[in-house]
């Protein structure tokens, strides 16, 4: 299963390209790819959201994934930062749904929960447990695309645990 996992943001999207192996006796993940879209902020949102789209699809093209896995809304005490980071991560769907691959949703918490085992878990944090699951021989960089990868981290673990769990019914 390969999973392409995108944090959103305003200023930077991060993304990051996972296979799961089922070959092994135990499933392993395997390292693929990641990146960051930096959008200005001279820029108008119009043309911010349209290079957001562009380059989206054209990662999507390259990696072909099976699954886009991407961070819930969450809420922020500042209602116009919200609604931009909404407007970028529905671009993103967007982007993911004209490629008709599957969709999965995950709240902040259960992401870090997940590759951390801790919801409240630091970016820091994150970029280790990543590069320890990953065999990367550094942290990812920028913290947006070590976010992706734990998106696409938590979509895999997720669908293991599923599968088990359908197996032993």
């Amino acid at each position: 299963m390969r999973v392409f996992g995108i944090d959103c943001g305003t200023e930077v999207t991060g993304f990051g390209v996972v296979d799961s192996c089922d070959g092994a006796r135990e499933p392993q993940l395997r390292f693929q790819a990641m990146g960051a879209i930096r959008l200005a902020k001279t820029r108008a949102l119009p043309a911010r959201l349209e290079q957001v789209f562009a380059e989206l699809t054209t990662e999507l093209e390259r990696w072909r994934p099976d699954t886009v896995a991407i961070e819930e809304v969450f809420y922020s005490v500042n209602a116009k930062s919200a609604l931009k980071l909404g407007q970028v991560r529905g671009v993103a769907l967007l982007a993911a749904a004209r490629q008709g691959i599957a969709i999965a949703e995950y709240a902040p918490l259960k992401i870090k929960s997940s590759v951390v085992g801790y919801g409240l878990a630091k970016k820091e944090q994150v970029q280790f447990m990543v590069a320890r699951l990953l065999g990367l021989p550094a942290l990812p960089e920028p913290p947006d695309a070590a976010d992706a990868l734990a998106i696409a981290i938590c979509h895999i673990h997720t669908a293991q645990t599923l599968a088990l769990q359908e197996a032993v019914r």
